[in-house]
């Protein structure tokens, strides 16, 4: 009974040292963690993983399941050698660990903002934008008081409107309310952009060409009746060819209620430029 007091206690002064090295191993740049075989360590991120590396095949890595920023470690094979994990999130940082086999005493849960960060920003390419700031930006096209004015669509008592337009670097903001004049909650099946054809030949096939934003403000699902919501959606910078122009539609779910809004090249004249952080 002694000797498990005894072994506890070792454990919890071990778990203590080993959060403190966490905490202040500025020397080397990297976290030390404890992990075992027959336990999960689980790593929590501020922002969602980007990339993951492990210096080694006899430690296992993934993400949760459902999650994008919880990382799960443990041993492949017991006593391994120490090895490391990098990981980079997608808000520029990466961060780095150092991996050793406890299987007594593993780190269990571990909070990366606790972690030393080994750089203060990491630059992706443009498909990969920096998600933070895209984040930053997309927050502050919310607060511009710059309005398009024309840019308006209304049926079955639902509005779209396109309030503003905005862009940094090679980053376009497209500020959009939606508003819903009717009893019935309109629920949102697609939210749609695609560049095509402003008059469709009968003849030739009517060409789409989908837009992808890479990133939404706000996951909303539902518009709610007599109510309205304003999102802004980011998108990699674009031109409307003649002839052609950007369709934002509004599809809604299990119901027959869709709304279409055009935009024509010359409505990107006025556009505003956001100021760089």
């Amino acid at each position: 009974m002694k000797n498990n007091k005894l072994w506890f206690l070792v454990c919890l002064f071990q778990m203590g040292f080993y959060t403190s090295a966490q905490v202040i191993s500025k020397e080397s740049g990297v976290t030390n963690m404890q992990i075992g075989y027959s336990k999960t360590t689980s790593i929590v991120f501020p922002y969602p993983i980007k990339s993951i590396d492990k210096g080694s095949q006899e430690v296992l890595i993934q993400k949760a399941k459902g999650s994008e920023n919880i990382l799960l470690v443990k041993a492949a094979q017991k006593n391994f050698v120490q090895t490391n994990i990098t990981v980079v999130t997608t808000d520029g940082k990466l961060f780095g660990f150092v991996l050793n086999y406890d299987e007594q005493c593993p780190d269990l849960n571990l909070i990366a903002e606790n972690s030393i960060a080994l750089n203060q920003e990491i630059l992706f390419s443009m498909e990969n934008e920096n998600q933070k700031k895209i984040e930053h930006y997309a927050d502050l096209s919310l607060t511009k008081q710059k309005k398009v004015n024309g840019l308006t669509k209304s049926k079955y008592d639902i509005k779209l409107q396109l309030t503003g337009i905005f862009i940094h670097q090679d980053v376009m903001y497209f500020r959009l309310t939606l508003a819903n004049k009717s009893k019935i909650n309109f629920d949102i099946d697609q939210f749609r952009f695609f560049i095509r054809d402003q008059k469709k030949s009968k003849r030739t096939a009517s060409q789409e060409i989908e837009i992808l934003p890479i990133f939404c403000n706000s996951k909303i699902s539902t518009v709610y009746d007599k109510s309205e919501v304003m999102v802004v959606y980011a998108i990699s910078k674009f031109t409307i060819p003649e002839k052609k122009y950007l369709t934002i539609q509004l599809i809604e779910r299990n119901g027959g209620r869709q709304i279409e809004l055009n935009i024509k090249n010359h409505d990107l004249n006025n556009l505003e430029i956001l100021n760089s952080l």
